[in-house]
């Protein structure tokens, strides 16, 4: 009975962990995001989608400062 309480907290505690971090990197992301809409509340509507857009075609995270930033450039061009 005491190697199946180890057992089971052990694998709580490391589910809890890999949940944790994944949150982490997602609020991370989207804080990303968010600093390049510039508290303009359309172009922040806009950063999100692309947020979105990013994760469905599988930017990788090395490469999602760069995609980001480029999406905010070309928002920055059509509003004009």
């Amino acid at each position: 009975m005491d190697y199946f309480i180890i057992v089971v907290t052990t694998a709580a505690g490391l589910y809890f962990h890999w949940w944790l971090f994944h949150r982490i990197r997602q609020w991370s992301d989207r804080d990303l995001a968010l600093s390049f809409a510039e508290g303009d509340q359309d172009k922040r509507q806009y950063m999100l989608e692309q947020l979105a857009r990013a994760r469905r075609e599988g930017v990788k995270r090395r490469e999602l400062p760069a995609w980001l930033e480029q999406a905010a450039a070309q928002y920055s061009v059509s509003s004009l």
